[in-house]
């Protein structure tokens, strides 16, 4: 098992390294600022303000006649759990993309009366209205990656956590991005 995820990690590393800089990058700009006694925390492309709530837990043991039993519970005075901001960062800040992005078409669909559902990142409408909301989902796209999404977050870490010293950014790659608006394969 141990052979084969690490051939495949290996492969999708090969294939995607820019995804694997850019990951390494938001783990380490948020181990720093954890390391640093805050949060992690951000604002989304929409204004949406976003906080990372992972403290350090305080263990309890209660003894019992039967069994002991293990409880833990996050204490908001406690100093923020740098492993579990690190890891966790690049995941969530995706998912917040994926979400502005899913509020930005829903926004769009509703001013153009193309009726819109969506659980997580699976998108519906009338099937009448499949050819405009596929459209939609492309521009809004396009549009939200326009600005350098990763150079404003470095700006706001910086401007929010002045005492840490972050890392340059990874290079950007030459993806011009409103060529996803011609693509037949975009989005599922």
């Amino acid at each position: 098992k141990q052979w084969y995820q690490r051939r495949v990690r290996g492969a999708v590393g090969e294939l995607f390294t820019q995804a694997q800089q850019i990951q390494g990058w938001l783990n380490t700009a948020a181990y720093d600022i954890a390391a640093s006694g805050a949060p992690v925390s951000w604002v989304t492309p929409l204004g949406l303000p976003c906080v990372q709530p992972y403290t350090k837990e305080k263990r309890q043991v209660v003894k019992t006649p039967l069994q002991d039993i293990s409880t833990s519970s996050p204490v908001p005075s406690m100093d923020v759990n740098r492993r579990k901001q690190s890891t966790a960062f690049p995941p969530n800040f995706v998912h917040s993309l994926d979400s502005t992005h899913m509020l930005m078409t829903a926004i769009k669909c509703y001013q153009e009366g193309v009726p819109f559902a969506a659980v997580h990142d699976s998108f519906w409408t009338l099937p009448c209205h499949v050819t405009r909301m596929n459209a939609i989902l492309r521009e809004q796209f396009a549009l939200m990656y326009s600005y350098d999404v990763l150079k404003k977050l470095k700006e706001s870490f910086e401007k929010s956590n002045p005492d840490v010293e972050f890392n340059p950014l990874p290079e950007n790659g030459a993806l011009d991005i409103n060529s996803v608006k011609d693509s037949e394969y975009f989005f599922s």
